[in-house]
């Protein structure tokens, strides 16, 4: 009984009405938007570091459509390209704001980044054997579970990118 009477004041006091909900909205979006910049930003520096480059040896090595990137440009140059295509894509993501094709090219670069890192997740062990395996994630799992999201939001950047754009051609 408390909690409905909590919620009905809740209600009463305007707390759900349209343009609540509408603020809210826009400052989920707001988040999710700098939740996907951020990482790109940070974990794109960091590619150009040495330790950063010895961290993707086991998750690209044991990948085997990642593999092939060793051969070609080496542990540090293979880390550094990625680090160049994160901070590219922070860039467009940025430039999205007020240029809707920068929406569709860095929607499209970041879910496709975020489509291979989750790929990963099919070719390397994720599970915690000692805690049984499947549902317990390991410390490799729990890292790239959240590209899913990441993912989910990057399309969202790319179709809003699309929508501008269709919007300012009408116009």
């Amino acid at each position: 009984m408390i909690q409905t009477s909590t919620f009905s004041a809740f209600v009463s006091r305007g707390a759900l009405n349209p343009a609540v909900a509408f603020k809210i909205g826009r400052a989920g979006r707001a988040v999710a938007f700098a939740g996907v910049l951020l990482p790109l930003v940070m974990i794109g520096a960091l590619k150009f570091t040495q330790i950063e480059a010895e961290a993707l040896r086991p998750l690209i090595s044991n990948t085997p459509w990642l593999a092939w990137l060793y051969l070609v440009f080496g542990e540090t140059g293979t880390s550094r390209l990625l680090g160049t295509v994160e901070l590219a894509t922070a860039a467009l993501l940025i430039a999205s704001l007020w240029r809707p094709w920068a929406g569709i090219v860095g929607g499209l670069i970041a879910a496709s980044t975020f489509l291979v890192t989750v790929s990963t997740m099919f070719a390397i062990p994720i599970w915690e054997a000692g805690s049984g395996g499947f549902p317990w994630l390991n410390f490799v799992g729990t890292f790239l579970l959240k590209d899913v999201a990441l993912l989910g939001i990057s399309l969202v950047i790319l179709a809003e990118g699309q929508a501008r754009s269709f919007q300012s051609d009408a116009a």
